[in-house]
């Protein structure tokens, strides 16, 4: 059984997922948890606390899941793929990460602290895979290299927009996994 943050993160987690932030009460969770609000309020000190380490803790909770692409291959471009790829899964977890994520994403607008804690999880993210883009690109036919940091963040831009459609039901899980496949062949083609 998780300790008790653990266990608010999650039902936090499965909320947000579920219904939203907007709404998102601070009882809902002591519910959701099976925990007194005061046990939140201690943990997380406020809303906004819980909100924060909810978003570090989808992300972490990702970083678990994607890593296995490093484990599949030494190909750092097959790296590159299924770490991507791993993002839009049918499993629960991942549905429910990937819809957290967008909802926190979306009241980030609002919320100047939680738009600083996604502006600098949004960057691990993207410097993570431009490590693996510089790895699997190397120079081109004339020697240049392409900006694999800007590839990372196009890549990530677009994961973060298959998956609002993957979840919306506009797009299927198929189509969403032909797309980004198309897109990383399409970074890694040499300038």
């Amino acid at each position: 059984m998780p300790d008790r943050p653990t266990q608010i993160l999650e039902a936090a987690a499965r909320l947000i997922a579920r219904r939203g932030v907007r709404g998102l009460r601070v009882e809902e969770v002591s519910a959701e948890a099976a925990v007194s609000t005061a046990l939140i309020y201690y943990h997380f000190k406020d809303r906004a606390g819980l909100l924060r380490r909810t978003l570090e803790f989808i992300s972490r909770r990702a970083v678990r899941y994607t890593d296995a692409a490093l484990e599949s291959s030494d190909d750092p471009r097959e790296q590159l793929t299924e770490m991507l790829l791993l993002e839009l899964q049918d499993s629960p977890q991942v549905r429910e990460n990937s819809a957290a994520w967008g909802e926190l994403r979306a009241s980030a607008v609002f919320d100047p602290d939680l738009r600083e804690l996604l502006a600098e999880a949004t960057r691990e993210w993207v410097d993570d895979l431009a490590g693996l883009l510089r790895r699997a690109q190397g120079a081109g036919p004339d020697g240049a290299e392409a900006d694999p940091y800007a590839a990372a963040e196009r890549l990530t831009a677009l994961v973060e927009g298959l998956s609002e459609r993957w979840l919306s039901g506009t797009t299927s899980l198929q189509r969403a996994h032909e797309l980004l496949r198309g897109a990383v062949a399409t970074e890694l083609r040499p300038v």
